[in-house]
């Protein structure tokens, strides 16, 4: 594929769950659309998923491409071929997906050394730490990307900005058997909905 001189060069680093992964595929093509050179970094099961989209893009003319990387998952205790969120085995090897991951870091620093045209950007996934290392390395502006929906988001800053956790630990605390326990969590419960969706039901009204 020949690139124009002077064309950005955006480098993403979608995390390998699918939820990750498809947004940051969608990111990739709307910047491919717009004459951005778009790499996407992922490992080969990865990239067996999203092959197909990628090839129908290539072939309408985006300036999009797909670097495969090997995935050190056996390193930390995975099985191997096992690359993402939805192909363990157990919850409890969650830790091992976002160690190994991590551990890309000097293969991706190995060819960033070659990439050709020379990258302008990196957006990499809020889970994908080392990526950080590299832009500062390379000197490359980085944008972090998250998968959190607005509705998430506002749920979130609700539950901060109201200290409901403090108080339901402090009236729990005071409970002092099963029936006040039930009695004030059932109260809580319908306070804690209504803190979260407050906001929600003013937009609506």
């Amino acid at each position: 594929m020949s690139y124009l001189s002077g064309q950005p060069h955006f480098v993403l680093f979608p995390f390998m769950a699918q939820g990750h992964l498809i947004p940051m595929i969608d990111i990739g093509l709307l910047l491919a659309q717009c004459n951005v050179i778009v790499t996407i970094v992922t490992t080969p099961h990865n990239a067996e998923r999203v092959q197909y989209t990628i090839a129908r893009a290539i072939e309408s003319g985006c300036p999009i491409r797909l670097l495969q990387l090997q995935f050190p998952g056996k390193e930390v205790g995975l099985q191997d071929g096992v690359e993402n969120v939805d192909m363990l085995y157990s919850t409890n090897d969650i830790i091992k997906l976002f160690t190994a991951a991590n551990k890309m870091e000097e293969a991706v620093h190995k060819i960033f050394e070659k990439m050709t045209p020379k990258p302008n950007c990196i957006i990499s996934d809020m889970c994908l730490h080392y990526t950080h290392k590299i832009a500062t390395k390379f000197q490359v502006p980085r944008i972090s990307f998250h998968g959190f929906c607005c509705f998430s988001l506002l749920c979130d800053h609700n539950l901060k900005s109201s200290n409901i956790l403090e108080t339901i630990l402090k009236l729990w605390s005071a409970c002092s058997n099963q029936d006040c326990q039930r009695h004030y969590m059932q109260k809580l419960l319908v306070y804690l909905v209504s803190k979260l969706f407050m906001f929600h039901f003013v937009i609506l009204s």
